[in-house]
């Protein structure tokens, strides 16, 4: 089909966490891998690991026992995953472009307070570009993850941060399904300034790493871009299109009207988010400069935990 190119500039962009802004994926592997030689089993393979990122803790617990089949139930496998994750995950750090991205887009909250008028030329004013957090960690985990990276990590404010244990989202409606990104939209849409019109879906960017994650923000109407890991990129070498559209299955036959099309437009793989192309998406960032001005120094918007450290 002919891809679509009429996008609106985007106003929102909404992160994954695992695998896309820290370095996880490693990690878990190597938990995994742990407890699996413990019982003498072997390594645990992409195609599986495929199906377990981005879904929530125990959906993915569930499908991993169903594989591996270890002599443990799942209580005890938890606390021996949950106990080696809080060996390896302190030291977690993020992935290549990550602090520049987020660094970059915080700034642009100086088009929120400079409305009067810089770059009038323009075609599209520029505006701010929200942004949000939906992981599927729950709280506990998301804290042992991030307790070391605060200074990364705030410029999602509070209320814009969506776990995976959130009881907005209903019992087996995580990912794959859309909820945990239209919830994440609902609270950019709740925290608007007065007067500023509400963010629809296809205003939104999803950044993603897994598979799962990609068909929940594509089933949320949303643009989505996909950075996956080397080897889950390998795993799916040739069906890309298929990731990008919604279209591997990994829902089952569930909401099917809301997959997309092949190659319509609406999805991008990029191998890493360093020097991401902020005008292919409508969005314009402010220099670095931008965080002396006495009027954002004046306006707060450096403040309160929202810091937007150029990096």
């Amino acid at each position: 089909m002919t891809p679509r190119t009429d996008f609106p500039p985007i106003r929102a962009c909404l992160f994954d966490m695992d695998g896309l802004l820290l370095d996880t994926e490693d990690i878990y592997t190597l938990c995994i891998n742990l407890i699996l030689e413990k019982y003498q089993r072997g390594k645990i393979p992409w195609s599986i690991k495929a199906k377990l990122q981005g879904r929530p803790g125990p959906a993915a617990n569930k499908m991993f026992q169903e594989w591996a089949k270890l002599p443990i139930d799942h209580d005890e496998y938890s606390k021996q995953l949950y106990t080696l994750q809080g060996q390896h995950f302190p030291g977690t750090q993020p992935l290549p472009g990550i602090e520049r991205l987020l660094g970059d887009l915080g700034r642009t909250r100086y088009w929120e307070v400079k409305k009067d008028g810089a770059a009038s030329s323009l075609n599209e004013p520029p505006h701010r570009v929200h942004i949000a957090l939906a992981t599927s960690s729950h709280e506990t985990n998301f804290h042992l993850k991030t307790a070391h990276l605060t200074e990364l990590f705030s410029v999602f404010e509070g209320h814009r941060r969506v776990l995976g244990d959130d009881k907005r989202i209903p019992p087996g409606r995580g990912k794959p399904l859309p909820d945990i990104y239209l919830l994440a939209l609902k609270t950019i849409n709740e925290s608007l300034q007065a007067g500023e019109k509400p963010i629809t879906p296809e205003e939104c960017l999803v950044f993603e790493d897994s598979v799962p994650g990609v068909e929940s923000g594509r089933r949320a109407g949303m643009r989505v871009i996909w950075c996956p890991h080397p080897m889950l990129k390998k795993e799916y070498s040739g069906r890309e299109a298929e990731v990008l559209a919604a279209r591997t299955g990994e829902a089952g036959d569930v909401d099917l009207h809301q997959l997309g099309e092949i190659d319509d437009g609406w999805a991008e793989y990029l191998p890493t988010l360093v020097d991401f192309p902020y005008e292919k998406y409508g969005m314009t960032i402010p220099p670095p400069e931008v965080e002396q001005d006495p009027v954002m120094q004046a306006s707060g918007a450096i403040a309160d935990g929202e810091e937007m450290k150029a990096v």
